[in-house]
């Protein structure tokens, strides 16, 4: 080809690969837009309207009383405490349960296998108020288990409803769907022969899981982590349903204090205190999903 053929190619390769990208704007644009209306301004709002009110004159003043008295009030400090150890506790038991039904269906095949991955993702399709009837009826005062155990002449059973470990239990319950799916994405990783070299050199299951899968799966290990404490952080239903009414999580001492107290100032600065906990977390997955992109280019 000659250079006058040449350079009409190449000029319409560039017109083409800027009207792909124009494409590509457009489609993004409306998301971009939505996400900045719907969470980003409300964010934003929420923070200045939290710092900014109104002094005795009637004119804008600066002012962190309410956060003060957030980081005063034995009650507020409480229920932080409280959304934090829920959090904590039920982010743990996800991995540790989520992980070894990931690495059954990862390893596994069969029938059984499929009964399991059905069981596991099942909660996915059932909604939060029906999880959190299902389980006052079950695990509630003269639920089922009790009347099961009064049959049998057992006593009965110290029902966590109404107690912190109600939460718990439906929160786990209604998260482990999506850390099953994720962490079985990220099994997909490791390869099949580096088990089995392993294996040939003598390495027993767990040195297997420590030094060959673990380290491979740590980045969906981080994402899953991350998911459920954003969504286990800022739950309203099952903690409502469930859980006690003193102390309670942030969810719905918000909903309290907005609705039942009339008190929008306060619930504005709960509502501000519990994005910054969810944001350093969420700043931590977005600096390690960064750092692993870097060391893989």
């Amino acid at each position: 080809m000659s250079a006058a053929d040449a350079a009409p190619a190449a000029l319409s390769r560039h017109r083409s690969i800027n009207r792909g990208s124009s494409i590509g704007l457009l489609l993004v644009a409306m998301p971009v837009f939505l996400l900045a209306w719907l969470i980003i301004f409300p964010i934003f709002s929420a923070v200045v309207d939290t710092i900014l009110v109104l002094g005795p004159d009637g004119a804008t003043e600066v002012s962190l009383a309410s956060c003060r008295f957030f980081f005063t009030d034995r009650y507020s400090l409480g229920n932080l405490w409280l959304t934090l150890w829920t959090t904590a506790v039920c982010g743990g038991l996800l991995l540790a349960i989520g992980l070894p039904i990931a690495l059954y269906l990862r390893f596994s095949q069969g029938q059984l296998a499929a009964y399991v991955q059905a069981l596991a993702i099942f909660p996915m399709f059932v909604p939060s108020i029906i999880l959190a009837y299902a389980l006052i009826r079950t695990i509630g005062p003269n639920g089922t288990v009790d009347l099961l155990l009064n049959a049998v002449g057992l006593p009965k059973l110290r029902t966590p409803y109404l107690t912190p470990w109600g939460p718990v239990i439906g929160l786990v319950w209604d998260n482990l769907p999506l850390t099953v799916l994720m962490l079985t994405a990220g099994l997909s990783s490791v390869s099949n022969s580096a088990i089995e070299a392993a294996r040939d050199v003598g390495a027993r299951p767990l040195r297997v899981f420590v030094s060959i899968i673990l380290p491979r799966m740590g980045n969906s290990l981080l994402v899953t982590a991350s998911f459920a404490v954003l969504g286990i952080f800022s739950a309203f239903t099952l903690p409502y349903v469930l859980g006690p009414a003193s102390p309670e999580m942030m969810g719905p001492f918000m909903q309290r204090t907005f609705a039942d107290m009339n008190d929008p100032l306060n619930a504005m600065t709960q509502a501000v205190i519990t994005f910054g906990f969810c944001l350093l977390f969420g700043i931590f997955y977005v600096r390690s999903i960064a750092k692993n992109r870097e060391a893989r280019a």
